[in-house]
């Protein structure tokens, strides 16, 4: 009996996430490595990744609309660098398991930021964004928080909001139907 493409769509999906953890640990690797090199250096990488992350996001939505079977996968995977083009998340780890649909992964991320903070590893401003990061991408996923992750949330959004004036990225969740903003 055949696969009815089954096998291909997995090689695809397998392909494509390795793509977007290739381009996501090349702006990992970029900001570890941003204090040892030389500014323009730097800026010019980071445009080339993100015009890769570009022209990603591309490519994903054409393979959405026409390809049906793909768009659950395709469509968080577009999120995902949707979000990092919009620059609304900062950490590619987050981006990461929010691309692959990680929520506990992401909770356990949240309880090390939270760990460190108090142990003075991590900056109460490092925190509190990444902290915020996070906190977003769960409520992407539909996971849910509490009373107390959805105030602090809320605090950090509208703070932002006020201080940046930032732009939302519209995205639709399925073909059609509602939009969905993401911060």
């Amino acid at each position: 009996m055949t696969s009815r493409g089954q096998a291909e769509t997995e090689k695809l999906r397998q392909n494509l996430e390795g793509q977007l953890d290739r381009l996501v640990q090349q702006l990992a690797d970029l900001e570890e490595c941003k204090d040892d090199i030389d500014p323009s250096e730097y800026e010019e990488t980071k445009s080339e990744t993100m015009e890769q992350l570009q022209e990603f996001n591309e490519s994903l939505s054409k393979m959405i609309s026409g390809d049906m079977t793909l768009v659950d996968q395709l469509g968080s995977m577009q999120l995902a660098t949707q979000a990092a083009i919009s620059a609304a998340f900062h950490t590619p780890a987050v981006i990461r398991m929010f691309a692959r649909r990680e929520p506990d992964l992401l909770r356990e991320r949240l309880a090390e930021v939270d760990r460190d903070e108090q142990l003075g590893k991590l900056s109460v401003q490092a925190s509190t964004r990444e902290k915020t990061e996070i906190l977003s991408a769960l409520r992407q996923l539909e996971e849910r928080l509490s009373p107390a992750e959805l105030k602090f949330l809320e605090q950090q959004l509208s703070s932002s909001l006020e201080n940046t004036g930032k732009q939302f990225v519209r995205v639709s969740d399925t073909l059609g139907e509602d939009t969905t903003l993401i911060a």
